[in-house]
């Protein structure tokens, strides 16, 4: 794709450059070849976006000829209502103009919740995105439950929030996770194909139900050991649906729940929280389509336990 983004120093408007490829093409079907979807388009026509043919703005039924330049200038976003803007510690494992990629500490939320309305990564990001003037709000594009620690990506914009939607619909953003178990899982379990809805008994609680929706988790198992006489394992799972607690639920459903996770089962004697991490994430840079992978290490006290049973 022939393309380039910027944003300049005076206007903070996210920008898209595009060549013409088609002669007579009306701009409308290259803008939806381009992914530009229907509700930005609108946002520009309305919200103080502009389209511009060759520096002249046009409106979606220009006919375009080959080489035309195209420029895409998306309105300046409003931050959700709602969510406070607050300054702290993020760790970055990267960043350019389109994502943000984080290492998340446990025991903080991605957005904000009743029980913890401040200091949720979302919350920080926004604090971040204004001091490098961005007129944006946090997109997350792959969430983290409050107590699992681990890489979490965030877009810049709402078109790129866009685009890695799309990639995640499409299996293209792989993401994999270690945790402890209890038990020792046996060796011939490789994948976990199993629906997950809502207990009806519980606002939070997710089950394995017949009527839920499609998941699919895969398991590889990294060690079983022994800790105080109590049988654990540690063991690497893929996720390819993203549905709520889906690993602690699968698990849990397996009869190995995750340590620490009293709400699916486990005991918290070893831990204070769920023992999930997410270690790896796999995707395409939205724009460019080149490959990106981020790996984190374990948080402390899921090294600690594996460094316990050795010892």
């Amino acid at each position: 794709m022939n393309h380039s983004w910027q944003m300049s120093e005076m206007d903070t408007r996210f920008t898209l450059h595009f060549i013409a490829q088609k002669e007579g093409q009306l701009l409308r079907e290259a803008l939806t070849e381009w992914r530009i979807s229907k509700r930005a388009l609108t946002a520009i026509k309305f919200d103080g976006g502009l389209l511009t043919v060759n520096d002249v703005e046009r409106n979606v039924r220009h006919p375009l000829h080959v080489g035309d330049r195209v420029e895409v200038k998306f309105p300046p976003e409003e931050k959700s209502e709602g969510l406070a803007v607050e300054y702290g510690e993020l760790a970055i494992v990267y960043e350019d103009e389109t994502i943000l990629v984080l290492n998340k500490p446990a025991h903080q939320s991605t957005i904000p919740s009743r029980e913890h309305p401040t200091q949720s990564v979302a919350n920080l990001v926004c604090g971040h995105f204004q001091q490098q003037g961005l007129a944006s709000t946090a997109h997350i594009v792959t969430r983290l439950d409050r107590d699992t620690s681990g890489l979490l990506c965030i877009a810049k914009h709402a078109h790129i929030h866009h685009l890695t939607g799309l990639a995640q619909r499409n299996g293209a953003i792989s993401r994999q996770y270690e945790a402890i178990v209890h038990g020792h899982v046996a060796q011939d379990i490789h994948s976990i194909i199993a629906p997950i809805g809502r207990k009806e008994t519980s606002i939070i609680e997710r089950e394995v139900r017949e009527d839920g929706q499609f998941a699919h988790t895969d398991v590889e198992i990294l060690r079983c050991f022994y800790l105080q006489d109590e049988p654990l394992t540690h063991i690497r799972l893929k996720l390819h649906t993203g549905r709520t607690h889906q690993i602690r639920v699968h698990m849990a459903y397996l009869g190995h729940p995750l340590v620490g996770d009293e709400l699916y089962g486990g005991s918290r004697e070893h831990i204070n929280r769920q023992a999930l991490h997410c270690v790896s994430l796999k995707m395409l840079h939205p724009l460019t389509g080149k490959s990106l992978q981020f790996t984190s290490n374990l948080n402390e006290d899921m090294q600690r336990l594996l460094n316990d049973s050795l010892a």
